[in-house]
């Protein structure tokens, strides 16, 4: 089944399923969700994915309604189901149905949690920005103060996103008090002389699973590494400006905002993690 999905414990056509409107995600975005990709059958970094679902879970009180085997299962049972190229993994829990709309989930009867995931194409981006980086605009940072967590109530991600885009960016590179957090769908890394540049973690970023893995490859690299705050002047001084992301891996900056960085083209280190990067995936296949 092409087009199946899983909701609830079954395997279905994505054209029969059907979640109440009580359903607390529906009504308050109250849930947690993940985007994997796989590669050649096989998903991208299962495990880590795995822990952070969980992670994003326990920050909003909320019980893991499967084991990590039993997601295991989901996940090989959709990536079986669909066959070919490369796909996306998205997995979604929400506090479920209630009879009433109260915000307090504590009032309510304990409900059971909804969960759905579903398999889609992997569209790669156009070889184009990879050649030539792309423009991102800096923009307010509005967002909650519990961005490490990686919830479906994305309002104001997504306002910033298309802000973005109506100004002629790819992505909103988003500032709190004078300090670059993150993109609206992505972390971000910077090159200053040599050293690889990216944000620690903290409630104002969201821990990426691929940020995390290009740290690990420039270590093995022996490629200098800093995780600190970066002030925005000092990003738009900086030799080279990353975007990373799950979907669009990494992705060259060129120009932020009107001030193009560096030489206006990608840069040799942002060249070097990107060979390392389609190493690792070869290497998951074998």
């Amino acid at each position: 089944m092409m087009d199946s999905i899983y909701l609830n414990g079954a395997y279905l056509p994505l054209s029969e399923a059907r979640i109440s409107p009580m359903d607390r995600g529906f009504l308050f975005g109250d849930g947690v969700y993940e985007v994997i990709p796989v590669y050649a059958g096989k998903a991208f970094r299962l495990d880590e994915h795995l822990k952070r679902l969980q992670f994003s879970l326990d920050g909003i009180q909320l019980d893991n309604p499967l084991t990590t085997e039993a997601w295991q299962e989901v996940c090989y049972q959709l990536i079986q189901q669909h066959p070919g190229a490369d796909q996306n993994l998205y997995l979604q829990v929400t506090r479920g149905e209630v009879t009433t709309r109260d915000h307090s989930f504590r009032r309510q009867d304990a409900g059971t949690p909804t969960v759905f995931a579903m398999c889609s194409p992997l569209k790669a981006p156009d070889k184009e920005l990879f050649e030539k980086g792309v423009r991102s605009v800096t923009l307010d940072d509005i967002r909650w103060q519990y961005c490490h967590l990686k919830v479906i109530s994305l309002i104001s991600n997504v306002l910033l996103r298309q802000q973005a885009e109506d100004a002629g960016g790819v992505e909103a590179l988003l500032v709190r008090d004078g300090w670059v957090t993150e993109g609206s769908a992505s972390n971000f890394f910077m090159v200053q002389q040599g050293v690889l540049v990216t944000p620690p973690k903290t409630h104002q970023l969201l821990p990426g699973i691929t940020r995390d893995l290009i740290l690990e490859l420039a270590e093995e690299a022996r490629i200098p590494v800093r995780e600190e705050a970066v002030k925005l002047e000092t990003l738009l001084r900086a030799d080279e400006v990353w975007l990373t992301s799950s979907v669009r891996e990494i992705l060259p900056v060129t120009q932020v905002d009107d001030t193009v960085i560096a030489d206006g083209k990608p840069g040799p280190l942002w060249h070097k993690l990107t060979q390392l990067f389609s190493e690792f995936k070869i290497n998951l296949h074998r």
